[in-house]
């Protein structure tokens, strides 16, 4: 975990969590193509700490091992976070990609966590798996997080999957997905929103019109920088 806090004691926490497909990926990339100040720095600046971590990828641990890892993290910040200053009682999950989905599955499972920021996070392996993606079915990101296709474990993929995990009483949801996402369809955060729609959560789903995956095509992220911290600061107000 890299912790990164703003002068100001109490800060509320941001739980950053990357893509990379859950099998590559750092701590160290908030997205490929935007550097550290346009990302971790700009939400220190906004007032927030941000605690980026690890978890375990695919080729170590199956799925849902990395929910563990993510719960573990979370549990360090509550226990030793205001020893740098942060407010761990006040966190939000934000994750891009297959981290947005681990922030969303967190979000979903724990009753601690305020509100989670999801970008162009895969949301129902059910239905990416009915998807003619080129690849053998076992070969896909998702069947190697799972340990085998979907078809083949459909309680695994209906557990790792967001959309059908929805809830009354899920924390705020804040969500962006570009429209021309080629990696993950657009329509994965569509099904998203209305699944929390449908039981009650409060949810902000922002399209990117022509966006790409990890913003691929968008020429300024600041805006959506910012649409997403404001959410931060609204849920997270005392």
């Amino acid at each position: 975990m890299d912790l990164r806090t703003p002068d100001a004691a109490g800060a509320p926490v941001v739980v950053f969590l990357h893509g990379g497909g859950w099998l590559r990926g750092s701590r160290k990339v908030f997205t490929p193509g935007i550097g550290v100040a346009q990302s971790f720095d700009r939400i220190v600046a906004a007032g927030f700490a941000v605690a980026s971590c690890e978890y375990r990828l695919s080729g170590e641990a199956r799925f849902p091992s990395q929910l563990d890892d993510v719960d573990a993290a979370i549990d360090w910040l509550r226990e030793h976070g205001s020893e740098y200053g942060a407010d761990a009682s006040r966190l939000v999950l934000w994750g891009v990609s297959a981290g947005a989905t681990l922030a969303a599955l967190t979000g979903l499972r724990r009753d601690d966590v305020r509100g989670v920021v999801d970008w162009f996070g895969p949301a129902d392996l059910v239905a990416l798996a009915e998807l003619d993606t080129g690849e053998p079915a076992e070969a896909t990101r998702e069947a190697r997080w799972l340990g085998a296709p979907a078809a083949q474990l459909p309680d695994a993929a209906r557990a790792a999957s967001p959309a059908l995990q929805a809830h009354a009483g899920a924390p705020a949801f804040h969500i962006a997905h570009g429209t021309a996402d080629d990696l993950v369809p657009f329509a994965q955060s569509e099904v998203l929103a209305e699944a929390l729609r449908a039981v009650g959560v409060d949810v902000e789903f922002h399209p990117v019109p022509g966006g790409g995956h990890f913003w691929q095509g968008v020429d300024d992220t600041g805006p959506l920088f910012d649409r997403a911290l404001d959410f931060v600061a609204r849920v997270t107000a005392t």
